[in-house]
This record gives structure tokens, C-alpha cells and sequence, in this order.
């Protein structure tokens, strides 16, 4: 380690919606959800990540939680550049004494506006970066699973994060046609909250919601491996009174129907803006899924039969992006065509 080594590094960051990766040295230092809680009096930060997510709708009035991105964008800058600056400051440098200035390549969603993209670079740049690089979700991923992005072969992301779906064709280290849907993981969470609420008469928060579809989530009302049925807690909105029900993996496929359908119609729709060569090399290749939508059971089979092509579950999808992120920052030569400063 050079002295040089102690006032600088380099840090890749997956901000996303639901959760907030950092790399350093090559290695994932940080997994935290998106999330900060404020005092409400002096503005102070009380918590970031798991910690904020376990006050999270739990809060009296001195304390608020802020979710400062949706939709993959920065929804809240104040709140978003005091939760990368904690975040920054769970890094572990082995240096005490005054914090490095670092080198930062972030992600960012591919459908992002010009305003949404400078927002970004100055949230970054707030927290002391001394330069700051952007790159496509849907590129990182692609990057992150292994696909050699140089090669003039077609090759298909679907990226399905919190607030995003991001589906892009990618040949000779561009987007050739992309899709971003505002349908994405926190709209699942939605859907079951409303599902429970119409069904069941049972009011329950988001980070329940969360729950029931990590443990019974799935896209298809038939699956090979059946998941258990899962107790859910709430308030009865008949009596007032809590009380428990249990719901099975095939209601949550019946809830979440509408919302899938909707990233199908954007997997085929970016099928058909791609070139017809593209469109062959995809044929052989398949379609690759990221994201931690991906982890919805049958998600990956329903897609299969809807567009006839063999779907790819990356092996940890939800660290794909970040780790795609890393490797262009370890290469930022190399990678300077999918690099935006």
C-alpha cells in the first residue's frame, strides 16, 4: 500500500431503490437497504440501512424513515447524499485519522433524464468524491454475469430491481434497444399490500408485504417446488384487532399477474425493436435475468414460455449489477466506451 493509498480509493456503488452496494478493493464492504432515518427536530441522521429498515414504519412523530429514491432515481436529494455519505463511512479503510477522497463509478437506470443523471453526479460528488463515473444498469449487469459486451453478438439483460425493470439488447459495448419499466419490486410489494387489504381485510405494512413475497412469492400458480404457506400478521380493518392469516404461493401469483404481465410485454417489445441479426444470436444465446426480481419463483419459466427463447437466472442476482460495477472500476481503460463522466 503506497502513501498515495491513504488519501485516496476507489469505490463502486450500486445505488438502487431497494438496496445500496459499495465495493472496495475488489471486495462487496457494504449491502444495506436504501433507507435513513432523520430526526425530525434537527435533522439529524439517527440510522441508515438495516437499522433505519427495523424503525421503518415503527416511528413516532420525532422520527421519520425516508426511502430517498424511487423508481430508481433520486426522489429526495438532502435525504440521498446523507445516506451515500453514511454509507460511505461503513467502509472500513484501515485509516482513522481523515477519510480518503474517493474515485466513484455508480449505476444508474437506462431510461435516466439528463436532470435525474446530474442529480446523481452531485449527490456523489456532496459526499467528497474527486471523480465520478456513470454506467447503465442493464451494461453492469451484463458485465457482472460475464458477457464479453465488446463482442458483436447480440446479448439479452433483464434487470429487474426495486424500483426499475431494466431490458436491453447489448452487442459492441452499446445498448442497442432498451425498455425501462416503472414496474419492479416495490410495485410486487404494492400489490400484495392492496391484495391482502381487498381480499383479506387485513391491513399490513410494507416491510410485511416484503416478507410475504420473499417467502411465497412466486409468477406462476404451479410450481414444481411449492414453497410452505406463510403466516401474515396485521390489523383486521372489520374489529381493529391484529390477527394472523395464512397465504399460499399460488394466491400471491394470482395478486402479482397484472404487474408480470407488464415486464412480459416489455421483454416482448424490446424483442421487436431488435435488429434481425441481434434477434438471432438471442435466439442461441437466450435471455439472461438480474436483479432481485429474479428470485421469484417460476419467474424464469413464465418468461421461457411466453417468448419460446431459454431464460438464464444469474447465479447471485441480486449482487450482479455491483459487481459488474466493479470490475468496470477496476478497468475504467477498458471499459471508457460504457463510462460516463
Amino acid at each position: 500500500m503506497g502513501f498515495r493509498d491513504f488519501f485516496t480509493g476507489d469505490i463502486a456503488i450500486d445505488l438502487g431503490t431497494a438496496n445500496t452496494l459499495i465495493i472496495y478493493k475488489d471486495k462487496i464492504v457494504v449491502d444495506e437497504p436504501s433507507i435513513i432515518a432523520l430526526d425530525r427536530k434537527t435533522e439529524r441522521v439517527i440510522a441508515i440501512g438495516k437499522q433505519a429498515m427495523q424503525m421503518h414504519e415503527k416511528t413516532h412523530d420525532n422520527i421519520r424513515t425516508i426511502r430517498p429514491l424511487k423508481d430508481g432515481v433520486i426522489a429526495d436529494f438532502t435525504a440521498a447524499e446523507l445516506m451515500i455519505r453514511g454509507m460511505i463511512k461503513l467502509i472500513n479503510t484501515g485509516n482513522r485519522f481523515f477519510s480518503p477522497s474517493y474515485r466513484m463509478v455508480i449505476c444508474i437506470p437506462s431510461g435516466i433524464t439528463e436532470v435525474e443523471k446530474r442529480a446523481v453526479k452531485e449527490a456523489a460528488e456532496h459526499t467528497g468524491a474527486r471523480e465520478v463515473f456513470m454506467i447503465h444498469e442493464p451494461i453492469a449487469a451484463a458485465i457482472g454475469i460475464g458477457i464479453n459486451i465488446e463482442e458483436p453478438m447480440g446479448s439479452m439483460v433483464v434487470d429487474i430491481g426495486g424500483g426499475t425493470t431494466e431490458i436491453a439488447v447489448i452487442a459492441l459495448s452499446g445498448i442497442v434497444c432498451e425498455q425501462s419499466i416503472k414496474v419492479a419490486g416495490d410495485v410486487f410489494t404494492r400489490d400484495i399490500l392492496d391484495y391482502m387489504r381487498r381480499q383479506h381485510n387485513l391491513l399490513i405494512g410494507e416491510r410485511s408485504a416484503e416478507q410475504v413475497k420473499i417467502e411465497v412469492g412466486a409468477a406462476m400458480s404451479e410450481l414444481d417446488d411449492a414453497p410452505e404457506d406463510y403466516e401474515v400478521r396485521g390489523r383486521d380493518l372489520m374489529t381493529g384487532i391484529p390477527k394472523t392469516i395464512k397465504v399460499s404461493y399460488s394466491e400471491i401469483a394470482f395478486c402479482l399477474d397484472k404487474s408480470i404481465s407488464k415486464v412480459e410485454d416489455g421483454v416482448l417489445k424490446t424483442l421487436e425493436m431488435a435488429p434481425p441479426e441481434l434477434s438471432a444470436d438471442i435466439y442461441s444465446s437466450g435471455i439472461y435475468l438480474t436483479g432481485g426480481g429474479a428470485l421469484l419463483r417460476g419467474l424464469d419459466k413464465r418468461l421461457s414460455l411466453k417468448t419460446k427463447l431459454p431464460l438464464h437466472v444469474a447465479e447471485d442476482p441480486l449482487r450482479a449489477v455491483v459487481r459488474g460495477t466493479g470490475i468496470a472500476l477496476r478497468n475504467i481503460e477498458a471499459f471508457r466506451s460504457v463510462l460516463m463522466d
